[in-house]
């Protein structure tokens, strides 16, 4: 920790605390609270109540968690293979090579991602490759959207690798394939777990461009989400928004638990 006396560190965490607390902590409880209620016409929820999760894990809203984690999976895989080959291809290049490349990928995040929605639609909605009105053109937007986040991380990574390896490998008579296999992927593994970590929560929680493009029978679940609470169904909503959080803090904890024998080098 960068603060080494008592009172700095103490300073530090009763800060955290003041914009952790207001900014994120109460916000969810408040979510949480929702979900729980029937009522909410004081300062404090009324009416406790698990009937709303009951309906938060079935009929429509367990197809569109089904519809969000097939998606978000899919988008990741992608944007993980993606943006580990632009990252290894970008190491070869020059500085300018590396920074257009680098521009290419950060673009999408760089615009609104509803304006990646509308790329992405008018792009895809007439022939050679027509994909509008089909589960494919949201997995598509969701990828393009999430990997940025894959190729930066990933190229990060691959500039910290020692070439140590890399040149036994070569001197022992290694082809580049098997260099590229046997040892430079296998020493990604934790960067390419935390990419692919990073890029499934993005994509669960993605609506603006997905409410551009999403067919009737690809209804992802923040899309429910705004749906529920627009018609006015709060306290399902709510629910169903914390179906979404802990769904995806579940994978992120699973991909957590994820070591490789790089880890520990």
């Amino acid at each position: 920790m960068l603060v080494h006396s008592r009172t700095g560190r103490w300073a530090v965490h009763a800060l955290f605390l003041l914009l952790f607390v207001p900014l994120f902590a109460l916000p969810l409880l408040v979510v949480v609270a929702a979900s729980l209620s029937t009522h909410w016409s004081g300062a404090f929820p009324s009416g406790p109540t698990t009937a709303h999760y009951a309906a938060a894990v079935r009929g429509e809203s367990l197809q569109a968690l089904t519809t969000s984690l097939v998606t978000a999976v899919t988008a990741s895989a992608a944007a993980l293979v993606v943006g580990t080959w632009s990252a290894l291809a970008a190491a070869s290049l020059g500085r300018r090579g590396r920074r257009v490349l680098d521009a290419l990928f950060m673009l999408p995040v760089a615009v609104p991602s509803v304006v990646v929605g509308l790329a992405v639609l008018v792009a895809f909605s007439q022939p050679p490759v027509l994909l509008n009105g089909t589960r494919r053109i949201v997995i598509l937007a969701h990828t393009v959207l999430v990997a940025a986040f894959a190729h930066q991380s990933v190229s990060a990574a691959v500039r910290r690798l020692d070439p140590v390896y890399e040149q036994a490998a070569a001197s022992l008579g290694a082809r580049p394939s098997y260099v590229l296999w046997r040892v430079r992927l296998p020493l990604l593994l934790p960067s390419l777990n935390a990419a692919a970590g990073l890029c499934f929560a993005l994509s669960m929680g993605e609506l603006s461009a997905t409410m551009m493009l999403y067919p009737p029978d690809w209804m992802p679940l923040p899309v429910l989400v705004f749906t529920a609470t627009d018609r006015g169904s709060l306290f399902t909503g709510s629910a169903v928004a914390v179906v979404l959080m802990a769904t995806t803090l579940l994978v992120l904890l699973a991909l957590s638990r994820v070591r490789t024998r790089a880890s520990y080098r």
